[in-house]
Order: structure tokens, then sequence, then C-alpha cells
């Protein structure tokens, strides 16, 4: 990480490609009823705020977040522009990380302010009636359920049910054989919420589960393919900050146990948490919704996410930017017609079917144009780290601690801005917007 670190000293702006666009209105298919009032300005953007390392340090606010917050809420407590803290956070439940951001920000928040890495499974209802099993740390059941699972089952439930399966600790270990409490629905998918606090009991029937096809009843069949349903929550790096094992390493793990036993990879029905689109899309979602309640009638086109790491925060805003270009140039002939002649063939152009399915078609599609960058100096980037002779000979050697399904792309860890801290994040967009609250 820190060797990609100088390739971006000095990228403090950089062009801004995307011109202002056009877009419909979305008030029209959701219900807004009223007008408002043109006496103050309607926001046309909208901001992604990652929490740790721009807002908090631990549970202190950092100074520069309670200067930004002075401006983003009126006398009357209400935010001047639509407002989303995005985390990779998924041990709690949105409404404990809402009501612990009002408390250390002295702002109030609601949970549809919030997006916890799991917060996106809300969109995947058709997994919703299926019996899955959760893997992670704290209230995975009540968490699973607040998101709309029905029917849950726990890695503690699976180990009570057939205490055989988990032998590696021998003090767990069942002191007298037992028969399995084959009292368990068979699993229909897996969902990985975040990093567990026994590896190897998670790893174990975790993959028993792949390798029996959700019936822990029935033997091992390596050549099942494909397996069920596993949804991946928590896209932590392989290794995080301070070099700290996370739910990333966990993968790694549990990808390379899979494939040893079946000779194949394991596959991942979806991934959310940043970088993933599908949380980025999730934000825009709650950006619009947030605009319609006040009822400002202007369509939200930008989206300014600020963060800390160019891996998760600049990597996540940037891919899901490239998503809003792609869909803006297939409704573009011109451009259409460039890409067939860059590439030769119009199979390269993706189509608004194959790329829209994506998002499970739960959501309305994004009315933003763009997603830019803001990256600040507070938390995990070191603006101060030492810089090679080199740039590009430090680019070359950088082992990328991305999950397995991203392949590193040095344009979209490039951000947009680099500021101090998140009070000139927000002075800058302000600028950018020509915004001025009342």
């Amino acid at each position: 990480m820190r060797g990609l670190l100088p390739f971006y000293r000095g990228l403090y702006t950089l062009s801004n490609r995307q011109a202002s666009r056009k877009a419909g209105i979305v008030g029209s298919r959701c219900g807004l009823c009223g007008t408002q009032s043109n006496s103050k300005p309607q926001p046309r953007f909208g901001l992604l705020f990652d929490i740790d390392g721009v807002l908090v340090r631990g549970r202190m606010p950092i100074p520069a977040a309670t200067k930004a917050f002075e401006k983003l809420v009126d006398s009357q407590g209400r935010f001047v522009v639509p407002v989303v803290f995005v985390t990779n956070a998924g041990n709690c439940l949105r409404q404990t990380k809402a009501d612990q951001l009002s408390h250390i920000l002295g702002v109030p928040i609601t949970q549809d302010q919030v997006i916890m890495s799991h917060s996106p499974l809300r969109m995947f209802k058709k997994f919703h009636d299926k019996c899955v099993l959760v893997s992670g740390q704290g209230p995975v059941l009540e968490i699973a359920k607040n998101v709309g699972f029905k029917n849950v089952i726990s890695i503690d439930m699976l180990r009570e049910s057939y205490p055989l399966l988990d032998m590696v600790d021998h003090n767990r270990r069942p002191k007298l054989p037992s028969n399995p409490v084959v009292n368990l629905p068979k699993i229909e998918a897996v969902v990985l919420f975040g990093e567990p606090i026994r590896w190897e009991t998670n790893l174990q029937l975790i993959v028993d589960v792949l390798l029996t096809n959700g019936n822990l009843s029935s033997s091992h069949q390596t050549q099942n393919t494909p397996h069920l349903h596993l949804v991946l929550t928590y896209l932590s790096s392989t290794v995080s900050f301070c070099s700290r094992f996370g739910h990333g390493t966990f993968l790694v793990c549990l990808e390379n146990i899979y494939k040893k036993i079946t000779g194949k990879d394991l596959k991942y029905e979806a991934l959310m948490g940043k970088p993933s689109e599908l949380t980025y899309h999730f934000a825009e979602y709650l950006i619009r919704s947030q605009a319609m309640q006040r009822q400002w009638e202007l369509p939200v086109t930008s989206l300014y996410a600020i963060g800390d790491n160019l891996m998760t925060d600049i990597y996540g805003a940037n891919l899901y930017n490239r998503y809003l270009e792609e869909r803006v140039a297939r409704k573009n002939p011109k451009a259409v017609a460039k890409m067939v002649s860059a590439t030769g063939s119009t199979t390269a152009v993706p189509r608004e079917e194959e790329i829209d399915s994506l998002w499970e078609s739960e959501l309305a599609l994004p009315s933003a144009t763009s997603c830019k960058s803001v990256l600040v100096c507070t938390g995990v980037y070191n603006p101060n780290a030492e810089v090679p002779s080199d740039a590009n000979h430090c680019i070359k050697e950088t082992v990328f601690h991305g999950h397995r399904d991203f392949i590193f792309d040095p344009g979209l860890v490039e951000p947009g801005h680099i500021v101090q801290d998140v009070a000139e994040a927000v002075d800058l967009i302000f600028e950018q917007e020509k915004f001025v609250p009342q």
C-alpha cells in the first residue's frame, strides 16, 4: 500500500471531465407531493462520508468534522444537502450506528442515512425467504432479520446441531459420541457479514455446508458445480490498516481451502461493501430518497465520496463513476459509435438490460451521472510517506491487497481531489457546485 502513495502525491485536482448533464426528475414516479419554495437553494449533489479516519477516531470526533457539520446542518437541525454515511463495518444494526454518530457528532442522524456493509442486502429480496447461514460478529441473527431474511441460522446454531463437525479445539469436543440433532432445515445460501471470532469453526462449517449443498446430514460432494449461493457483505482488504488481519484474510483462507478440496474457485452470488458498486448504488438511492422527502424537485446528478482509503473509498467511488459514465455513454449514439470504432465490435458496448439487472431491479435507476472521489489526510492515507525516485517502479512492485475478484487498476485509486480534512472537502465541494446554504 505504501508503494502506491507517492504515485498520487500532488494529484490535488483532476480535470473535471464530467460536465453537468441533464437528467429527468425522479419524483414523478415516487409519490412526491407539494412544492418546494425557490427561496432556498436546492442542491444538485449528495455527499457520501466514510466514517473512521474522516469523521471520527474511535469514539472521538475529528475537529474538522465538527467544523464541516456546522455548514451541513441548518438552525433547525436539518441537513442542507443529502448526506449518507458509508462504512464497511457490519457488526451492528444501522440504527445503532446512527445513534453512535448522532452522539459523537452532535447532529441528528437517522438510520436511513447510514449504510453498513450488509445494508444492500435489502435489495436481494429473492433470498429473503430462503434459509440462510450467517457468519460474523455481533448480533448476526438480528442483523439478518433486519435486512429482510426470515429464516436464519447462525454458526453457533449449526455447531450445536452437529457437534462432531467442529473438532479442532480438543477442549470443545463432545465428551461422549453424540448423534446429530437434525432439526435444522436445508441451508440454501451463506451470508458472510464479517470476520468471525473462531476462524477454525467457521471455516470448517462453511466448507461443510458448501460441500454438502446445504444438507449436513449427507456426505461431501466435491464435484458439485455450482455450489449453493454465497453472498459476501464485507470487502475489507486482505491486509488491513497496520497489517491487521480482517475479513479479507479470512476470505483468503476460505477460498483457498475450498479450492484445495475441490480444485474449483469459490464463486460469489454478490459482493457488497466498499468498493463494490452495489454499495454506491444503494447510497445513491438513499441520497435520492432524502431529496424527495425534502421535496427538492431538482434531480441529484452529482455524488461526492469523501474517504481516507485509496483501496476502498477512492477505488469504490471511481468504480461507480465508471458505471455511471457507461450508462450515459449507452444513451449517447456518438459515444457508442466511438466505442465501436475503437474496439471494432458492438459486443464491447454493454447493453442496458445486462448492466441494470445487476441491481436486482429493486431500486430505480440512478439519476446521478457522476461520482467524484475526495481523499482526506486524517486517516489511512499518509501524504508524508517517503517518495521513491521512480514512482512507476513502485507501482509495478505493489502487491494488491484488495479482494480476489477486484482487479488492480491504477486509474481507480486516483483521487479526484486530495484535501487536508473533511472541512476542506466540504468547502471544496460547495465551491465546485457553487452552492451557498442559507
